[in-house]
C-alpha cells in the first residue's frame, strides 16, 4: 500500500508542476520541432523525423506561428502562411487564442521551459516540441 501512495504522490507532483508564467512566454519565440503527440485515450505518436518545424515569434500578447523546411546550409525555406494568435490569460493559465475566416480554436499552453513546450488544444490532445536543433554539416 505505501508503494501505491509513493507512486500515486510521484504521478500528481509531475502532472501538476508549475504553471506557465508570464515571463516565461518570451521562450515561445524560435523554432520547435514536434516529438510526440498524446491522444486522450493514451494512445501516442511519436516523429522521430520532421520535413517541417514551427517557427513561433511573439510580440506582448499577439503572435503567428508558421510551418518552415529547414535546409542543409542552416536557412529555412518557408511561405507567407501563418496562422496569428493572441495569448489570453484564463484562471490561471495562458491560452494560444488563433483566429482566421475559417475558423477559431486554442491551446493552452501547459509547459514551457527553453529547450520543451507543451500545448493542449480543445479536444485535449496534447502536442510534445522541442526546441529545434538544426543538423549541421562539417
Amino acid at each position: 500500500m505505501r508503494k501505491l501512495s509513493i507512486i500515486l504522490s510521484c504521478i500528481l507532483l509531475y502532472s501538476c508542476g508549475d504553471p506557465v508564467t508570464k515571463e516565461e512566454l518570451t521562450m515561445l519565440d524560435g523554432y520547435w520541432e514536434i516529438k510526440q503527440v498524446e491522444f486522450p485515450n493514451g494512445d501516442t505518436k511519436d516523429y522521430d523525423i520532421n520535413a517541417a518545424i514551427d517557427y513561433i515569434e511573439l510580440t506582448g500578447t499577439k503572435g503567428y506561428r508558421k510551418k518552415v523546411q529547414p535546409l542543409l546550409d542552416g536557412s529555412f525555406e518557408t511561405s507567407d502562411d501563418a496562422e496569428y494568435f493572441t495569448i489570453v490569460e484564463r484562471d490561471g493559465s495562458f491560452i494560444m487564442v488563433y483566429e482566421n475566416s475559417m475558423a477559431v480554436w486554442e491551446e493552452e499552453i501547459k509547459s514551457l521551459e527553453e529547450t520543451k513546450l507543451r500545448l493542449v488544444n480543445e479536444e485535449q490532445i496534447t502536442y510534445i516540441y522541442e526546441r529545434f536543433q538544426p543538423i549541421t554539416l562539417e
